[in-house]
């Protein structure tokens, strides 16, 4: 099998491109705002490269350092929230550990047990993510029963506790 060479017919040195690509996504910057900094270092780069980049780059740059990020606890507090994405409401599913790192997020258009469910088996599939041993959620009830489903399915330990409390999960949000 032959390698792929991510770069190949790029005008700027790998590293420059993927030292872009990392501020751009890490930090709360514009691409203007990296056209500027690029300038301060004597680069000329238009936003539209660097945009370009982002789209190029950055799905390959999360696959790849996605099963190097830090190992989560095992304690998850979820929630959900309604926001407007594109002109249409949907449902923000997110889950973090007891220190407040991500664990996952997911959008759905329904708050359903489904969607709860789907939401869990993606967490789950994450590679810094421990098997939960407390789940701390609100009072929706779909959660309980895709939590049910899952233990049925072995894809989390039967030991594991489901907290429904209305503000202990506040962590999230």
């Amino acid at each position: 099998m032959k390698k792929e060479n991510l770069f190949k017919w790029k005008h700027y040195q790998p590293d420059l491109i993927l030292l872009t690509v990392r501020w751009y996504l890490r930090y709360n910057l514009s691409f203007r705002d990296l056209v500027e900094m690029m300038k301060e270092r004597g680069l000329s780069i238009s936003h539209t490269t660097i945009m370009r980049w982002v789209h190029q780059y950055g799905p390959e740059l999360d696959k790849r350092i996605r099963r190097h990020l830090k190992q989560t606890n095992d304690s998850w507090r979820v929630d959900e929230t309604y926001i407007k994405v594109k002109g249409q409401w949907m449902y923000l599913y997110r889950a973090v550990d007891s220190k407040g790192n991500t664990i996952d997020f997911c959008l759905s258009k329904t708050r359903d047990q489904k969607a709860a469910k789907r939401f869990f088996k993606k967490a789950l599939r994450s590679f810094h993510v421990l098997k939960p041993r407390v789940i701390t959620v609100d009072k929706n009830p779909a959660y309980p029963i895709a939590i049910e489903q899952l233990k049925k399915e072995k894809s989390i330990p039967d030991g594991m506790q489901l907290r429904q409390q209305k503000y202990l999960n506040n962590i999230v949000e």
